[in-house]
């Protein structure tokens, strides 16, 4: 990640909780379609370099299984101002969500549910 002329560095540091409307969750198994989630997570990126004139973008997303107060997804941005470092973390872990082809299945202390939506 660049950092030369930046201000900043803005980071989000998404964790799996331990529970999930009062029960327990066990752990959070991830699957994605492991050839385009590189390619998704460089085209956000590429876009919110664009959208908000920041200099340096880095997304980490892990797949695989995920205890509680453990990592799933970094995102770390390099901005000369605070402000559009902000925002365009925040936009990022929004289009994350929505683009990223990963898919998340909750193993909960009353059994296993596959979250709606991607991420």
């Amino acid at each position: 990640m660049n950092v030369e002329g930046c201000g900043s560095v803005v980071s989000f540091v998404g964790l799996t909780r331990g529970e999930d409307d009062g029960i327990e969750v066990l752990r959070l198994e991830f699957d994605s379609w492991e050839e385009k989630l590189h390619e998704i997570l460089m085209k956000i990126g590429n876009e919110s370099i664009d959208m908000f004139g920041i200099h340096s973008v880095l997304i980490a997303h892990r797949t695989g299984s995920v205890q509680p107060s453990e990592p799933i997804v970094c995102i770390h941005v390099g901005s000369k101002h605070r402000a559009s470092g902000f925002e365009a973390c925040s936009w990022l872990i929004d289009e994350l969500k929505l683009q990223a082809p990963l898919w998340k299945k909750e193993v909960r202390s009353d059994g296993e549910i596959w979250k709606q939506g991607l991420g």
